[in-house]
């Protein structure tokens, strides 16, 4: 951090502690809402969400050989392929626009082409087959069926604006960091490397799988009541795969990319929620906004209504399944269905926490253009589908 910048910070604190009505009791609410946010998240979501996802995207950093990624993610890959791929991994990883990051980061820094990469970045929290059945269970099927295939034309069309907008950027980078280690030197087979990163993957699924709706039958409640033994011994059999397949050496070296990645997010992500928190509140309880203020002006179908959803859901942090109960409230309360879409097509992919990470992770100018193609794409959606079933 340069000395002007913590010059600056220093500044912004003490004019905020000067000047701040920190008595008045809608900025006491705010502010306790901001902490209150940041307690739930770390409750809730840390152990079970971040963590596992940290030691995924360690264990592509160290053990993902750059070959395969751009076999798959590079910019020079086969269109048809990296974005298929990219854009249904959501369907597998039911995260929040803040537990991707990790992963994001993992493949965007092993030299993933920006259009492969962003499109991963946007499926991995907006195509969550709980989060749209439950959609759809709740909110209606229409609602339901065009989250799911929204998210997927939006995943490939980010991706593919994306590497349009910033393709000689893109290749340049590509071409200045390759390197392609020897895939011979390899004690391990590519089976067991999938087979270890696939353990982590179902680590995470489990562990961060969601409560169903009370009354709920089937297989969901079956799979939340055994997901701690499931989890137990999903991290056992790694136990086993570590100690058979990795050297010392290895594991400290996935240890240290992972704590990389941990000093690198966490610090952005945890200010981003206390922000998110001040301003916005959780779901049920106002903070700075009233939330009465952004569904008064959520009603009808106009652009303006639609944008504003967009942008609303944007700014705004909702943990995995948390927008469902939100619009479900919002609808009530007189919000059109059109940006009801809007809204659920933007916030599960952004908010304010993931904007400052990835800007940290892509550059500011990137991050501007991925979340404006977003925020547009889901106004026009919301419009659409508002003239059809609103």
């Amino acid at each position: 951090m340069k000395e002007r910048t913590k010059l600056l910070l220093i500044a912004g604190v003490f004019m905020a502690a000067y000047y701040v009505p920190w008595s008045h009791p809608v900025i006491r609410q705010s502010g306790l809402e901001a902490f209150m946010m940041l307690q739930e998240y770390a409750r809730e979501h840390v152990l079970t969400c971040l963590i596992p996802a940290f030691f995924i995207a360690g264990a592509i950093s160290v053990f993902v050989s750059q070959a395969s990624v751009l076999k798959y993610f590079g910019a020079q890959a086969g269109k048809l392929l990296s974005y298929s791929v990219a854009s249904i991994s959501g369907t597998i990883l039911a995260v929040c626009s803040c537990t991707v990051l990790p992963l994001f980061a993992g493949i965007y820094t092993r030299g993933a082409g920006i259009g492969p990469a962003t499109a991963f970045l946007y499926s991995g929290p907006a195509i969550n087959v709980l989060a749209i059945t439950l959609t759809a269970k709740i909110l209606g099927w229409q609602l339901g069926l065009a989250r799911a295939v929204g998210a997927v034309i939006f995943a490939v069309v980010t991706g593919l604006l994306m590497a349009l907008i910033f393709h000689k950027d893109d290749a340049s980078r590509t071409v200045g960091k390759i390197y392609l280690p020897d895939e011979d030197a390899k004690e391990r087979t590519l089976l067991q490397d999938s087979l270890y990163l696939l353990t982590m993957v179902l680590i995470l699924v489990f562990a961060a799988f969601a409560k169903p709706a009370s009354g709920s039958t089937g297989l969901w409640p079956a799979i939340f009541a055994a997901k701690w033994y499931i989890t137990i011994a999903l991290l056992i059999i790694l136990g086993l795969m570590l100690k058979a397949w990795f050297t010392k050496d290895e594991c400290k070296s996935w240890v240290e990319s992972t704590w990389g990645f941990m000093k690198q997010i966490f610090p952005l992500l945890f200010g981003g929620v206390i922000v998110a928190g001040f301003l916005l509140g959780r779901p049920g309880h106002p903070a700075l906004i009233p939330e009465q203020w952004i569904s008064s002006l959520l009603g009808g179908n106009s652009i303006w209504a639609n944008l504003l959803a967009s942008v609303a859901g944007a700014l705004m942090y909702f943990a995995t399944l948390t927008e469902v109960p939100i619009l479900q409230g919002l609808l009530g309360a007189g919000m059109g269905k059109g940006p009801a879409l809007a809204l659920l097509l933007a916030g599960p992919a952004l908010s304010l926490p993931n904007m400052l990470v990835i800007g940290s992770i892509m550059g500011v100018k990137k991050t501007a253009t991925f979340c404006t193609i977003i925020v547009i794409l889901s106004t026009i959606a919301g419009v659409v589908y508002g003239i059809f079933f609103g």
